[in-house]
């Protein structure tokens, strides 16, 4: 269990230059150690005001940090997967046994679940994600918009592979042309990865890092 207010930012899992040239080092470094890292302290400073309000027994600014404790933790578990499920070009591997046969079962062919997830996140409204899930309540894979971070989500859905399109994730890279970075991006995809969550999924787990 985390205690309250000791979330941490976890490392990379590669160097800040290893996934260029789809993502650059600029765009990686601030991404991870600023934005991330802002998630993080939200997070915590979120969990400590509540504490507080709990000792107390003040709810005067409830609704203010609760919004805080779902933006900020949304934020900070869809940028820990995030990080996981990128390799550099060259090491991403292909799509293992239970994700393929779980793609093909529910979206009727790879192909077709790619241009949908490709479409649904270059469509997400202003900032958000795309995310690919594994949804207990159906026991089986779906795809979600996320508007921010926490908005449009279905309940128990577990992020499997999600694309992060907030401006932060690609402006100095690709400017406003979101579609020709979710182009770029999927390059990127580390299905190694992708596979040992759908597996964890279904038992319920959710690792923040690899």
């Amino acid at each position: 269990m985390i205690p309250t207010g000791k979330h941490q930012l976890p490392p990379l899992p590669y160097a800040y230059n290893a996934l260029e040239p789809v993502i650059s080092r600029t765009t990686l470094k601030y991404h991870h150690d600023k934005h991330h890292k802002a998630y993080v302290d939200g997070l915590n400073k979120a969990e400590i005001e509540l504490e507080e309000a709990r000792k107390q027994s003040n709810y005067e600014y409830i609704k203010y940090w609760e919004n805080e404790l779902a933006f900020n933790g949304s934020g900070h578990i869809l940028h820990s997967i995030y990080w996981t499920i990128m390799s550099p070009i060259g090491m991403t591997g292909r799509p293992g046994i239970k994700t393929l046969s779980h793609i093909n079962s529910y979206f009727g062919s790879f192909n077709a679940f790619k241009e949908q997830f490709k479409s649904a996140t270059e469509k997400v409204e202003a900032s958000g994600w795309g995310i690919l899930v594994w949804q207990p309540a159906w026991m089986r894979l779906e795809i979600l918009q996320a508007g921010k971070h926490q908005d449009l989500t279905q309940w128990s859905a577990i992020p499997i592979l999600v694309c992060d399109v907030w401006e932060h994730a690609y402006y100095l890279d690709y400017q406003n042309e979101r579609k020709k970075y979710i182009d770029a991006w999927w390059s990127l995809i580390n299905w190694y990865e992708v596979e040992r969550r759908l597996q964890m999924a279904m038992k319920g787990l959710v690792p923040l890092i690899m």
